[in-house]
């Protein structure tokens, strides 16, 4: 299975079979992803290989340890190594082909954003709007 970065220029392969998915909700992830959650798996070391464009990846540390690798180019989270273990961390996002894998795991709930709760009440497209103005209309706060 190919994943790469969004302007492709970072590209990477896991063989086998992907593990299932994990969505992390804390706010280290909320922040390094933009979104509510970051959804991910991880692979052992001896299944990845990366294709192309190590040399733009660019690394991002605290001081606590948690890392945020990127492609310079276009700023997409890419995979990387999970600290002292064989383990890489691949973002479920960058996958090119469908997978079996799902999330079986959300972590860091009591710290997920308030605003990420999936209402029945909210519209659901299965594309993109007609325009950015029935985009704009449906998100207008509607008052009782």
């Amino acid at each position: 299975m190919k994943g790469e970065c969004l302007c492709g220029e970072v590209v990477f392969e896991v063989k086998g079979e992907l593990p299932n998915l994990y969505q992390c909700h804390c706010s280290l992830c909320r922040k390094a992803t933009g979104s509510n959650a970051n959804a991910a798996t991880f692979v052992d070391g001896k299944h990845f290989h990366w294709l192309s464009g190590l040399s733009s990846i660019r690394s991002f540390q605290k001081p606590t340890g948690y890392r945020s690798d990127f492609c310079s180019v276009c700023g997409s989270p890419v995979p990387n190594k999970l600290r002292d273990t064989d383990l890489i961390w691949v973002p479920a996002g960058l996958l090119d082909e469908t997978t079996a894998a799902q999330v079986a795991v959300h972590l860091h709930l009591s710290s997920a954003a308030t605003w990420a709760q999936d209402l029945d009440s909210c519209v659901r497209l299965a594309g993109g709007p007609d325009s950015l103005e029935s985009l704009h209309d449906a998100l207008q706060w509607k008052r009782d």
